[in-house]
């Protein structure tokens, strides 16, 4: 997960700093936040949006079944981490528009890397896990945004608990135990769960500093990022947790 500033809530709201640097009333505030949450949401849906059918037309293409296990599809299934280190790395370098471009890049090479999902699972449990992936989303990223207790510190331990998980896959990739497996998709739920959460709030207190800054645009896009990241991971870890195989 890419950890870019991590600012904390200001105690007060007597007098919030508008766009521009401007001081505003609570309201304009308010309405400021509204309109960046929402511009986050909108790039995240589209993301996952994008990604769903670039996947669902590769697999259905045939060359998904053709690639798979060949070196070329490990160059798919790897592609969006370049993505993802460019651009949380690369941001400060970058205008606005050519992360807005590698963002739409991501969404299309995580689609070609979920393609194989389609030859695997029946389309009926990819669609009812997608649904409830949706729904827990809207209600963890709900409880982020609304809460008033601090959630960092559980931002913290769930990055802990994830660089587990990504041992305990290293390992399966040589046990290949069924057990192992069930247990680290259980947790990888679990995991993105609270993530979804804590990168809401945390979203929500950044725009506190960046509001009227020149990195307000790009925070969206990385902040549609970072969500997009915890919706996809906890799909596909509820999906190989309760998907029905073909």
């Amino acid at each position: 997960m890419a950890n870019w500033n991590d600012p904390q809530p200001r105690s007060g709201f007597g007098a919030s700093p508008g766009l521009g640097g401007q001081v505003g009333t609570r309201a304009s505030y308010d309405a400021g936040l509204r309109r960046h949450m929402l511009s986050i949401y909108n790039y995240m849906a589209s993301g996952v949006l994008l990604s769903g059918i670039v996947a669902m037309l590769f697999a259905n293409s045939g060359f998904a079944a053709q690639i798979m296990g060949t070196p070329l599809w490990w160059v798919i299934a790897l592609a969006p981490l370049g993505f993802v280190f460019g651009m949380s790395f690369g941001a400060n370098r970058m205008s606005t528009t050519t992360l807005q471009g590698l963002f739409w890049g991501f969404c299309v090479v995580m689609g070609l890397s979920l393609s194989t999902i389609f030859l695997v699972f029946t389309s009926q449990s990819i669609a009812s896990t997608f649904f409830a992936t949706a729904a827990a989303f809207a209600g963890l990223s709900l409880v982020g945004y609304t809460t008033k207790k601090d959630l960092s510190g559980m931002g913290s331990f769930m990055i802990m608990g994830l660089i587990g998980i990504l041992v305990a896959m290293l390992i399966n990739l040589f046990m290949q135990s069924t057990v192992l497996q069930m247990a680290i998709s259980a947790l990888g739920v679990l995991i993105f769960a609270g993530l979804t959460a804590y990168d809401t709030q945390r979203l929500k207190h950044q725009y506190y500093e960046l509001a009227g800054t020149d990195f307000a645009g790009k925070a969206i896009v990385l902040g549609a990022l970072s969500l997009y990241l915890d919706f996809i991971n906890m799909f596909q870890f509820l999906l190989s947790f309760m998907g029905q195989r073909d």
